[in-house]
This record gives structure tokens, C-alpha cells and sequence, in this order.
């Protein structure tokens, strides 16, 4: 038996005993019941009709009644297909109010929802529609519905393919539109949620399949009950039925079908919904949101762009920078439990006077918790974010944990994940990987038994693949992947995530990917920013040069080997960046570069820039 390192249970309020009886005995479709006939005319998803940020904003809001009514028009069209328990359906939408009802709709007849990312191709589409074995497939609009036709003479199994929005030119042979599911009538939804079971197979999330084909992560309702009380719990708020949430990443990864699904149905909240990531910043100023989830990268473009804005007044950009370095030291001791009254009054003052309009000024005034996870985050931005008092927090889960495994809200520890969630157990393997088990883990691969055999264990632990390290107080630190770590040809591991954390905070840089595998050094692609940069420039004298151009510029090539010496000195030597090539062209989510979340593609970045990386070791 391997020896572990065990972390108690800590702070959390509610044992595993005490979890599993909030979750055993309830699905989400009666949960999502009981807050109907209580909240019927509170408005439950909302979208915006309007261009966002035209300053004449209308929605189009959808209340409890509502979304039960086309939850039960939904299932009452699935009923007339004769769509049985545990029977695939497969989505393919951007966030918009619709996802929300068809997913309800499937669950209350016991079918399995499936959302699948909308950057699919039409091969992967194939494989992912044969591999659920679906029968019915429902997509957004033309765009989606020409890669299901591309391989419809491969998809024997699939008996009805309906769209929202009718193509232009109408509609194909063998298609009809949602109003055709949706015109059946209404199922009695009180009956078909009595006969829900929490062992009902609630969704599958397919895992990204980087290192083979995807994986099927089979996630039950009681998985989704046991997930929602977890946040809940660590929340420790009392008013969460009443916060609002913008739904804006993709449906198909498990953090947003959480936050933005699960959570709403379950607890209560109003959801509105973005159906594209890059318009998230409009959207934050006109909903404020109580809670956010975003991933890295989000928050990262936020710190760019106010730090951008403030360069255009150096002296108003000194004044905002003394102010965060004396917030950052406030913050440093009210984590440690020794702040003065005199700081609090400085904070209170600073908050006043600069903090607070910031915060207004990106749509983040009234957010009670905004959160990040699914990739590291520089360990800076966090702090930046608690100093302007954005209660910035991460959180670490993976699909087979149906999201939260460490997550510490109202005890955050910038550079840890936190500490382990109410419900939950985690220790650490000889080797340093993160094992964990409770009632949100998976119930296994689809139609892999083997693979599942592989990560969990006979006595119920999930072996996550992260190699962790865990402090004194039980907070989590993620090193890295460990199918990620950098082996250099000299036999060293080392963690390509805290390199490119540091690197990500050289004032011009915005991504970063570091190289070394097999090498006898490591080294770097580094891309400039694309809101700081330019601003770089024009306080530089080169003001109007494109990114390209400034990529190759000797002033810039300077200021960055500037920052990466900076970045080198918190490394040992064998991990320092040796060399780097810089680049003009952002790296854009759900891309061969990055996966929806912005996590890297390392195969398709070493891919692209195979001639850029070689260029680093001609000499080597």
C-alpha cells in the first residue's frame, strides 16, 4: 500500500456523512421544482436583444414560470420520440437562454444530456455522436448544422437533427426546427420528477482528448447535488438565490455547467447569457454580476486593460500604484490576522477615492466572490484583484470531480488553491500526485473500463494527474500536470506553469508557453499583450506600429530580456528561460493553440512554431 500524505478535513463545516444526506435523496429537476412554485415570476435566464454597451440595452428575461413551461414543452417533444432513460442527447449552442431549457427538458425524462464543444469538427463530431450513441442532436444555427451534415451518412444512429434557427435557403432534408420538439404540449413535470433518480446519469462532459481520443466523464444527478452543496458550503452566504451570474463560457466544460446551470436550477439566481467570451466585458457593465467564474485569462486582460488605461496619465497611474502597493500590504496582514485599525481606515480611504471606481468602471462593483481556475493564474494578479478589493479566488477541480476539489473563499491564499471543500478528502502520493475522493466523483469513463480502472482506485480515491504540494495549514499548491512537466535532457523536472505564470507578468507579455522537454535548456514563446503593448508604444515613440512590427523591434526585444531576467531570478538556474522568441499574433481560445478554456495546446503550439523553437537551439 503507498504511503500518503493525508490532509485533515480543516475548516470545513459539514462531513462527508453530512454532504451525502443533502445530496442522496433529490435530482435537479425537483430541486429546480420546488424554487418554480416558490419563484414563479422571478426572472430566471435573461439575453440581451441589443448590441452590448449601445447604451439603449434591452433583454429578453425568461422567469421561473417560463423556463418550466419550456422545460416542460421540451420534454413532452423528447416523450413523442419516445427518447428513453439514460438515453444520449447531444447539444451544440453558445450560451444563449435555450441550452438551459432543452438540458432541463432531457433530464426530466431521464435522458442524458450532452453539450459538446462548439469549435468541433465535423470529424470529432462523428466520433463524439457514435461514441454517446445519439439518436437526437439539436445545434444553434447553420453554422453548427453543416458539420452534423457533413457526416450525416455516418451517423447510423442518429434519427433527428433539429436547429433553433432556420438556415437561410430553409431547412435541409431530415431537419426540423426546436418549435417542432417544442409543439407537443407540456409533460406533467411533477410526475417524470417524482421518478427521477439520483443515480440518473445527469450529462457527460467530454475530457479535451490532447493525449488521445475524448473521454466520456459520467457525472449522475447525485454527482450535481453533491457539487452544488460543496460551493454552497464553502460560499458560506445566505442570499445566493438571489445573485446574479453571467454564463458566458462554453456549456460543454464543467465549470460553467456549474456556475451557470447547475447552480441557478438548484439554488436559485439570475443568469444572463453571453454568447461569446469576448463580449464579456460589455456584459459585466451592464449586469454586475454577484458572482463570476473566469478563467485565468479573463482576469488577466482585466489587469492589462485598467493598467493600460492609467498609463495615458503617469501621474494619475503613480498615485494608483502607491495606492495598490499599500493595499497589497494591508491585505498581506488581514490574511494574517494582523491588521491594525489604522490600516483598515487607509484601505477604506483608498477604497474611496481610486478602488471603488475602478471596480465600477469594469462592471466588478457589486461582486460578492469572483473566481478563477481550469489553468494557473500568476500569483500577482490575485493580489492585484484583493488589493482593489475584488475578493479574487481560485479554485481547483477537474471534470471528475464535477468541478470543486479545494476551493477556500472566505480564507484566501494567494499561489494556493485552496483548502480542501466541505465533503471532500485529499492526499497527496509518494510520487506528489493529488488523490481525492467524496460523493462528487465521477462515476467512471463511458464504455472505458479500463481507463477509469486507471485513475480510480479500488478503495474509491481519484487519481487527479496533478502533482501538488500541501502547507501546514492544509492549503493545495498545483506544481503542475504531470503529464506537463518539462524533463530537461538533463534528467531535471520542471514545471512549464510557474515559468509561464512569471513570464505572463512582464508588463508587454500576455501568454507564454515554455520549451525544454529533451532539451538541454529551457526556453520560451512569448506573445505581446494586445491592449499593453500598444500603450508601451505610444509612451516609447512608437505609437501606430502594429504588433508584428513591435515583436521585432529592438526596444521591445530589450524590455522584455529585461522582464524575463526579472522572472529568471525567482527560478533556480537548470529552470531559468535561457532564450525567447517573441510574437505578434494573440493566442485565441478554442483555437489549435488553446483549448476554449485558454489552457495551451502544446502539441499545436509546438507544432506552429516548430521553426521559432528550433531557431532557439540551433546552436545548442
Amino acid at each position: 500500500m503507498q504511503r500518503c500524505q493525508t490532509l485533515a478535513m480543516g475548516t470545513q463545516r459539514m462531513t462527508i456523512e453530512e454532504m451525502h444526506a443533502v445530496a442522496k435523496d433529490t435530482t435537479v429537476p425537483q430541486k429546480f421544482l420546488e424554487h418554480a412554485a416558490n419563484r414563479a415570476d422571478k426572472v430566471l435566464f435573461r439575453s440581451m436583444t441589443s448590441a452590448p454597451g449601445s447604451g439603449d440595452t434591452t433583454w429578453q428575461n425568461y422567469t421561473y414560470a417560463d423556463v418550466r413551461s419550456l422545460a416542460a414543452r421540451t420534454a413532452a417533444g423528447l416523450q413523442a420520440l419516445d427518447v428513453e432513460p439514460g438515453e444520449r442527447i447531444m447539444l451544440m449552442m453558445r450560451n444563449r437562454p435555450e441550452f438551459h431549457w432543452l438540458d432541463l427538458g432531457a433530464q426530466f425524462v431521464r435522458a442524458t444530456p450532452v453539450s459538446i464543444y462548439n469549435s468541433s469538427s465535423p470529424e470529432e463530431l462523428q466520433y463524439l455522436a457514435e461514441h454517446a450513441e445519439a439518436r437526437v442532436i439539436i445545434v444553434e444555427d447553420s453554422g453548427f448544422l453543416d458539420r452534423v451534415l457533413e457526416v450525416r451518412d455516418q451517423l447510423p444512429l442518429v434519427e433527428h437533427i433539429f436547429v433553433i434557427e432556420e438556415p437561410v435557403g430553409g431547412l435541409p432534408e431530415g431537419v426540423r426546427l426546436v418549435d417542432d420538439l417544442l409543439a407537443n404540449g407540456e409533460a406533467d413535470l411533477d410526475t417524470l420528477a417524482a421518478v427521477t433518480s439520483p443515480d440518473d446519469l445527469a450529462t457527460l462532459i467530454y475530457t479535451s482528448g490532447t493525449t488521445g481520443p475524448p473521454k466520456g466523464v459520467m457525472i449522475t444527478q447525485y454527482n450535481i447535488l453533491y457539487a452544488v452543496a460543496v460551493v454552497v458550503e464553502a460560499l458560506e452566504e445566505d442570499d445566493i438565490e438571489n445573485w446574479r451570474v453571467i454564463s458566458y463560457l462554453p456549456m460543454a466544460h464543467i465549470a460553467e455547467r456549474v456556475t451557470g446551470h447547475y447552480q441557478a436550477l438548484v439554488t436559485g439566481g439570475e443568469v444572463s447569457t453571453c454568447p461569446d467570451p469576448s463580449l464579456l466585458p460589455a456584459y459585466l457593465g451592464e449586469v454586475h454580476p454577484s458572482l463570476l467564474f473566469g478563467v485565468p485569462r479573463v482576469f488577466e486582460k482585466v489587469y492589462a486593460g485598467v493598467n493600460a488605461a492609467l498609463a495615458a496619465d503617469p501621474e494619475r497611474q503613480k498615485a494608483f500604484n502607491d495606492g495598490v502597493a499599500a493595499a497589497l500590504e494591508i491585505k498581506a496582514a488581514e490574511r494574517a490576522g494582523t491588521i491594525t485599525q489604522e490600516q483598515r481606515d487607509t484601505w477604506e480611504f483608498l477604497d474611496a477615492v481610486a478602488f471603488s471606481q475602478v471596480r465600477a468602471l469594469v462592471g466588478m462593483d457589486e461582486l460578492k466572490i469572483a473566481i478563477t481556475g481550469a489553468a494557473p493564474i500568476p500569483t500577482e494578479i490575485i493580489e492585484w484583484f484583493n488589493a482593489i478589493g475584488v475578493n479574487l479566488t481560485e479554485i481547483y477541480g477537474l471534470s471528475e470531480t464535477t468541478g470543486p476539489l479545494t476551493f477556500s473563499p472566505k480564507a484566501n491564499k494567494p499561489g494556493f488553491v485552496g483548502q480542501i471543500c466541505p465533503g471532500m478528502e485529499i492526499k497527496l502520493s509518494d510520487e506528489g500526485e493529488v488523490l481525492t475522493r467524496g460523493g462528487n466523483i465521477f462515476q467512471g469513463y463511458l464504455k472505458a473500463p479500463e481507463k477509469t480502472a486507471e485513475v480510480l482506485d479500488d478503495d474509491g480515491w481519484f487519481h487527479t494527474g496533478d502533482i501538488g504540494t500541501l502547507n501546514d495549514e492544509g492549503y493545495l499548491k498545483i506544481v503542475d500536470r504531470k503529464k506537463e512537466l518539462i524533463i530537461t535532457s538533463g534528467g531535471k523536472n520542471i514545471s512549464p506553469a510557474n515559468l509561464e505564470a512569471a513570464l505572463k507578468m512582464i508588463p508587454v507579455v500576455g501568454q507564454a508557453c515554455a520549451i525544454g522537454d529533451n532539451r538541454k535548456f529551457v526556453s520560451a514563446l512569448l506573445v505581446l499583450d494586445p491592449e499593453a503593448a500598444p500603450v508601451w508604444a505610444a509612451a516609447n515613440g512608437k505609437e501606430g506600429m502594429s504588433l508584428e512590427d513591435l515583436a521585432n523591434d529592438p526596444d521591445v526585444l530589450a524590455a522584455v530580456q529585461a522582464g524575463v531576467d526579472e522572472a529568471n531570478t525567482k527560478f533556480a538556474q537548470v529552470e531559468q528561460i535561457k532564450k525567447f522568441v517573441l510574437l505578434g499574433e494573440e493566442w485565441m481560445p478554442d483555437s489549435d493553440l488553446l483549448t476554449p478554456t485558454s489552457k495551451l495546446k502544446r502539441r499545436g503550439v509546438h507544432a506552429k512554431y516548430a521553426d521559432e523553437i528550433e531557431s532557439m537551439y540551433v546552436d545548442a
